[in-house]
């Protein structure tokens, strides 16, 4: 299995540290490659595309000549600002700020607050109890009928899942690559079906 991280911006390291354990852990051989330009995208199986600036990380792949290309990818993983890559919809998006629109759901950006709001907690989630780290959270406002929630905290979605076409797109609002492995390991499983 071949799994890209995009590396424009972001918690790059830490996502291919957790691709890596989490392929450990399932006794699967997984290489991981960083993603910057064209030529590194081919023969891919899936994308982690990490959280940073949702704006920035829009102009940094139209930069490179890689946005049209990342929607070619059948498997999707975004955290955080990835999941808002991946959004049909976002709420207080930036003057020509582009999405990939691959995932039937809609994004508010920033809607936890600045950083100085950022903030740690635990959640139940589908997959089990996780530790998850938000910063300059987005909120998933809405999911299509085809969009299945994994966790969620007060009420609201903070994960979810969408398979369509023999595609599968996972998002969270928070970052798991800090805290734990198990969305990348459910992940990697999904990839194996």
């Amino acid at each position: 299995m071949k799994i890209g991280v995009l590396a424009l911006q972001g918690g790059v390291s830490e996502h291919v540290s957790a691709t890596l354990g989490a392929a450990r852990k399932l006794g699967i051989q997984c290489d991981v490659v960083q993603v910057r330009t064209k030529e590194d995208l081919g023969g891919l199986d899936a994308l982690i595309i990490p959280g940073g600036e949702s704006t920035v990380l829009h102009k940094l792949c139209e930069r490179e000549g890689i946005f049209t290309e990342l929607k070619g990818v059948r498997n999707i993983f975004g955290t955080c600002a990835g999941a808002i890559m991946l959004a049909k919809t976002i709420r207080h998006a930036e003057a020509g700020q582009k999405t990939l629109g691959v995932m039937d759901i809609e994004m508010g950006r920033n809607a936890y607050g600045r950083q100085a709001e950022s903030f740690e907690e635990t959640l139940n989630t589908r997959l089990g109890q996780v530790h998850a780290v938000f910063i300059r959270a987005p909120r998933i406002l809405g999911t299509g009928s085809g969009v299945a929630v994994l966790a969620e905290r007060n009420g609201e979605a903070v994960a979810c899942e969408q398979e369509r076409d023999g595609c599968f797109l996972l998002a969270t609002c928070f970052h798991p690559e800090l805290a734990t492995t198990a969305f990348h390991e459910y992940f990697l499983r999904r990839l194996l079906r």
